[in-house]
């Protein structure tokens, strides 16, 4: 907790689900959070529930826009001058059509948040890590079970989560030189607004409709705190956290 309480986080897409899970477990080990996102009011609504000595600070950013993905991170240096963790956690699918229906504009709007993202906020990273004393900190990708297998009719999502993966494992290797560890969690069926539609029946890949078990999503904030506390000379490089009982290892 003492070491904790001097560390500055970033979370993307603080405001509910994941993010906020995330950005509470960490709050609540005492590291300062700065919370990104679209909705000042969610993300108001998320300090509100974990912050209670005031250090944390709510900034609104759209990971769509370089200017304001900028804005965010030169004001984490003004106002705490050091990064020590960045949770890459934003993200968006597409509407699930057939693949041949997508159009050009929702493939493009999942590639720039999930991808082009994460990649953006990861360099303002490095530049503030790199350069900070004491050097280094850590970045937390959301990969995704979809990093590894596909639900019907995801492609935009499913791509972007692979081309995450494979932004960790760059990170991972350029960031050695700078002390920056970089690592990736891959989460399936955490019971949050956006996925408690698992619940009353989602596609499967033979085309039937079935309800899925879900998990609490506390859980993952709990994995994501267990990884941002690990020293500099240890790194989760890939950890997946799922619903045991969820179609996904074998074949369903």
């Amino acid at each position: 907790m003492a070491e904790a309480a001097n560390k500055i986080a970033v979370v993307t897409g603080a405001g509910t689900g994941v993010g906020r899970a995330a950005s509470l477990a960490l709050m609540n080990a005492g590291f300062t959070v700065v919370l990104a996102g679209r909705r000042m009011e969610m993300l108001e609504e998320t300090k509100k529930l974990g912050d209670n000595v005031g250090k944390s600070l709510a900034v609104s950013a759209d990971m769509t826009d370089p200017g304001s993905i900028a804005a965010l991170f030169a004001k984490v240096m003004d106002t705490y001058g050091r990064l020590d963790v960045l949770f890459n956690n934003a993200g968006m699918g597409a509407p699930p059509v057939n693949f041949e229906d997508l159009s050009l504009e929702q493939w493009q709007a999942v590639v720039n948040t999930n991808l082009t993202g994460p990649f953006l906020c990861t360099q303002h990273a490095f530049r503030i890590m790199k350069d900070q004393n004491p050097r280094g900190g850590r970045i937390i990708n959301n990969g995704s079970i979809s990093a590894h297998a596909p639900r019907p009719n995801s492609a935009p999502y499913t791509s972007t989560k692979h081309a995450v993966t494979g932004l960790t494992k760059s990170t991972a290797l350029d960031g050695r030189k700078y002390d920056i560890a970089c690592g990736q969690i891959d989460i399936g069926n955490a019971r949050t607004p956006l996925a408690s539609r698992m619940a009353d029946g989602v596609p499967q890949a033979n085309g039937e409709v079935r309800p899925e078990p879900l998990m609490d999503v506390d859980h993952v904030g709990a994995a994501v705190l267990h990884m941002a506390n690990l020293p500099l000379d240890t790194n989760v490089q890939f950890m997946t956290i799922m619903a045991t009982k969820m179609p996904f290892i074998g074949r369903g």
